[in-house]
């Protein structure tokens, strides 16, 4: 019997969505995004002259992520605030996802900061830093030759979904964790992380479910990105 989503949400079907630039008018740049009950915040400082001088690269600009939880964001036991394993990882992974659109060319020996806050988390965190992230850098200013858009798929009972919640992440029976982020342009991959046992073909039912999500949420960027600029002009 195929798994039927606790929610009634058809298998390839989004949580509803908001997304806004702007958000944090003392940052170069910023963004949040909203995904269910998800909702990141992301906030670009730079590029700025990047101290220690021995980190500096000469010939490009360094991105660094910061992923945060806050320490009452989530439904269950409170956050633990501070740098952890977890935050660590996932700040990782967020520059990994980010650095195949960004021309930093253009900023030696500078930084560029960005910071992700998680006001309140129902699963799929760092997909929405993600694609939070890449509205700020955006937002910024940053020369960059696409967006990342990013979303958490599942295999649960053998059935693909797209854009895990909480409950499904917790599901009794076991779930196949997917996140993954695309350039939408040219469909490619930035993120692919796997957490559990699938096969072969579930996982390329999953990139395919994710590639044609994350063209959604695409488009809700750009139309954030838009209105952005069009309040800017008036």
């Amino acid at each position: 019997m195929a798994y039927k989503r606790l929610d009634g949400r058809k298998n390839d079907e989004l949580r509803p969505m908001e997304a806004k630039t702007g958000v944090v008018p003392s940052a170069d740049g910023s963004a949040m995004f909203k995904i269910g009950k998800t909702i990141a915040i992301a906030v670009v400082h730079g590029p700025r002259e990047l101290h220690p001088k021995f980190l500096q690269n000469p010939e490009k600009g360094v991105l660094r992520c910061n992923y945060n939880m806050m320490a009452f964001s989530g439904s269950g036991d409170r956050v633990r605030p501070g740098p952890n394993r977890r935050s660590k990882e996932i700040s990782y992974v967020t520059e990994k996802a980010l650095l195949p659109v960004l021309d930093l060319s253009k900023y030696p020996n500078a930084v560029i900061d960005v910071y992700v806050e998680l006001l309140q988390t129902d699963a799929g965190t760092r997909c929405a830093g993600i694609t939070a992230a890449a509205m700020a850098l955006a937002d910024a200013g940053i020369p960059m030759k696409d967006l990342v858009s990013a979303v958490a798929c599942g295999v649960i009972d053998g059935t693909v979904v797209a854009d895990v919640d909480k409950a499904e992440e917790d599901y009794e029976g076991g779930m196949g964790d997917i996140p993954l982020a695309f350039l939408p342009r040219n469909g490619e991959v930035s993120l692919l992380q796997l957490d559990g046992v699938i096969t072969k073909d579930d996982l390329n039912k999953a990139i395919e479910i994710g590639r044609k999500a994350s063209e959604k949420i695409y488009e809700l960027q750009k139309k954030a990105l838009k209105e952005r600029f069009e309040r800017e002009e008036k």
